[in-house]
């Protein structure tokens, strides 16, 4: 396994014991983000569809566990959420307000799996393209475009 010059970040357990507490309302919200089939993950995987494409959705086998994958070409997409994968991080960190010790090491180490993952896949050979979700929602003819060109380029 290859070494990554980075220390990894650790990331204290979210609990009241390590002096993180939350309101049951914001739990039960919280309870009901998903990590797969998000809106815009499916938003771009039926324009794909439409378009004639074939894929496979969140490959466990490889790292990251991307959320769509063309193993013919060798591609991987990631479509990453604002908050989680941490979108304009350095302006957003300033705003968090309550559980700092917890949400900032959290999107941090969140940030830094990512990098480790794209490395270990272009290092398989893949190519990765990540998209923040609100680029989907805006702009889905752009992304479809750039995975349509790479997809092209291959063939």
């Amino acid at each position: 396994m290859k070494k990554y010059p980075e220390k990894k970040i650790i990331v204290p357990r979210f609990n009241e014991a390590s002096g993180f507490y939350t309101t049951k309302s914001r739990s039960k919200l919280m309870g009901k983000i998903k990590s797969k089939n998000t809106k815009p993950e499916i938003k771009l995987r039926k324009a794909l569809w439409n378009l004639g494409y074939r894929y496979r959705k969140n490959v466990n086998k490889l790292p990251g566990s991307p959320d769509i994958v063309f193993s013919k070409h060798k591609l991987v997409i990631f479509v990453d959420g604002e908050f989680w994968h941490g979108y304009n991080w350095e302006d957003k960190k300033k705003k968090i307000k309550s559980n700092r010790g917890f949400w900032i090491p959290k999107i941090e180490r969140n940030i830094q799996r990512d990098k480790q993952n794209k490395i270990k896949l272009e290092d398989e050979g893949w190519v990765v393209l990540r998209f923040w979700e609100y680029e989907i929602k805006k702009n889905i003819d752009t992304c479809v475009e750039t995975i349509s060109s790479f997809i092209n380029s291959q063939s």
